[in-house]
């Protein structure tokens, strides 16, 4: 019983690893596509700081156990992320990354419809 409960405890904190790892991953990805003015816009510290804070957490998820601290503060920060400078940065970007577009994703305005510009 012990043996089967043991088993059951490493699995949760090998799931729990590959989480906090996901975390720091898509928080990685999402900030290298992000615009640098937009951190500083949003007062957000600057992108290299995140993508450097959020890689490390990265690292360590990967190589620490999930009950040392370093796991544990890089989960802090990649929740720091999404939670409060994503939507920051996201809300002046219009939801746009990096070059591709801005606002509406094609460059249109706010009256340009499905085929074009609405003139009605």
């Amino acid at each position: 019983m012990g043996n089967m409960l043991m088993l059951g405890f490493e699995g949760f904190m090998g799931l729990l690893k590959i989480v906090l790892m996901a975390l720091a991953a898509f928080g990685l990805f999402d900030a290298a596509f992000r615009r640098e003015d937009a951190f500083r816009a949003a007062g957000k510290q600057n992108k290299i700081f995140w993508l450097v804070i959020l890689g490390i957490a990265l690292v360590v998820s990967y190589l620490f156990s999930i009950l040392s601290i370093l796991p544990v503060a890089g989960a802090v920060a990649s929740i720091v992320y999404l939670v409060d400078v994503r939507p920051a940065v996201k809300a002046l970007t219009g939801g746009s990354r990096g070059g591709w577009g801005r606002g509406k994703g094609r460059g249109g305005s706010s009256s340009d419809g499905p085929y074009g510009p609405y003139n009605g």
